[in-house]
């Protein structure tokens, strides 16, 4: 049997996906992702209209956790999805990154 985690890309690794949970369980995931792993960037994801979500992980994090945290980037786009009714249709998306890293001068 395969563990599901072990199957991460490298580029899934650093990543938060935003869903249904309270927001304060994706900040806390967020925070234990820069200190755990000892990275200077994360990536918070979400779509459709989850997104206010990750905005607002985002913003939690940089306020009162890691106030060190700075936005380094934030890529929005349109994702074609099937529906449970088989039916193709457009979804919105938001990948916003967080780093702790100074920025260069």
């Amino acid at each position: 049997m395969t563990d599901k985690n072990s199957t991460k890309s490298k580029k899934d690794e650093n990543t938060i996906f935003i869903g249904n949970k309270p927001i304060m369980s994706y900040v806390l995931a967020t925070v234990a992702e820069f200190n755990g792993k000892s990275t200077d960037m994360v990536a918070i994801k979400a779509r459709g209209q989850l997104i206010y979500k990750a905005v607002d992980v985002a913003e939690i994090v940089r306020g009162r956790f890691l106030t060190q945290a700075q936005l380094k980037d934030i890529k929005i786009g349109t994702e074609n999805v099937t529906n449970r009714n088989g039916k193709a249709q457009n979804v919105s998306i938001i990948e916003i990154y967080l780093t702790t890293k100074a920025p260069k001068k």
